[in-house]
């Protein structure tokens, strides 16, 4: 069934979606970047040209805040995403500018760290941004559900990806400043979540489809950053963000939060991707120890 066909549940749940939102902020404050960037150790680059030598952070950290940062730079994409999505009515829309306004600080944010810090070699920096961007995001989500499952898995991984990035810096202004953007992610994320939970309140059978096919096909939106593969393995081994990250923080506390298991009075297509659901967590720790056993933490 195609996407607008569903719009239906979309203007059901737009309710909670306003509310949600108007919590959201007055939950939130927001915060500055600039005031937490060491300017002050800006070098230019022209006559002092960027060198490894120069760099504070180790190898992995620094691995970790790019693909992190890059990751971020999409955000056209997944704004039109959302645009293309979304229903064009008051809820929707407000939202979609407010959370794009609110994300579009983060990559401002991590690349004015690396540049003043030196933390990064600034034309790979750029090439790879320009890489990234080219290659785009381009999801192809058949149901809201599958819009509201992934959102909330994604801003939760982010939340987490973030967080362990900042400690692996070992630097305070760095901890500080993807802490803040972690914070902003769990603002976001206790949106999308409140909308999904709102979904399978008002039609349970119809969203577990979407929520599965999301959970078991689940990718970081990273996936057209150049060396992708290789930079994921790195921080999966220095423990920033793994597959036993994913079951321990996103996959097996969304499943709860959402009361998946308990859900009753399910068609028996629906009771099927319940338990598709619930089979999840185990696979995934199955995949995380073939992981562990081939590549050793770094």
């Amino acid at each position: 069934m195609a996407f607008e066909e569903h719009l239906e549940l979309l203007t059901a749940v737009e309710p909670v979606a306003q509310r949600l939102m108007d919590e959201h902020l007055e939950r939130r404050k927001h915060w500055y970047h600039h005031e937490l960037v060491p300017w002050e150790l800006g070098r230019n680059f022209i006559t002092e040209p960027w060198d490894e030598s120069q760099c504070t952070i180790s190898e992995k950290a620094r691995t970790a805040l790019v693909l992190n940062l890059l990751t971020e730079d999409n955000l056209p994409y997944y704004h039109v995403a959302l645009e293309n999505y979304l229903p064009d009515s008051s809820a929707w829309k407000q939202w979609g500018a407010l959370w794009t306004a609110e994300e579009g600080q983060h990559a401002i944010a991590i690349r004015s760290y690396l540049l003043t810090s030196r933390n990064c070699d600034p034309v790979e920096l750029e090439d790879n941004r320009v890489a990234t961007m080219k290659a785009g995001w381009h999801p192809d989500w058949r149901h809201p559900a599958e819009l509201f499952a992934y959102t909330s898995a994604q801003e939760l991984a982010t939340r987490v990806s973030h967080r362990n990035a900042g400690k692996l810096t070992d630097d305070p202004v760095a901890f500080e400043l993807m802490r803040l953007i972690a914070q902003d992610e769990n603002h976001h994320f206790v949106f999308y979540k409140g909308v999904m939970s709102e979904m399978i309140r008002i039609e349970p059978s119809l969203v577990l489809e979407g929520i599965y096919s999301t959970f078991e096909n689940f990718a970081m939106p990273g996936a057209g950053i150049p060396g992708f593969t290789r930079r994921a393995v790195d921080i999966a081994r220095a423990g920033v963000y793994n597959l036993r990250i994913h079951h321990d923080s996103v996959v097996k506390p969304l499943l709860d939060q959402w009361g998946i298991e308990k859900l009753t009075g399910l068609s028996s297509k629906a009771a099927e991707f319940q338990q598709k659901l619930m089979d999840l967590p185990k696979d995934l720790i199955t995949k995380a120890e073939r992981f562990e056993a081939r590549f050793s933490p770094i």
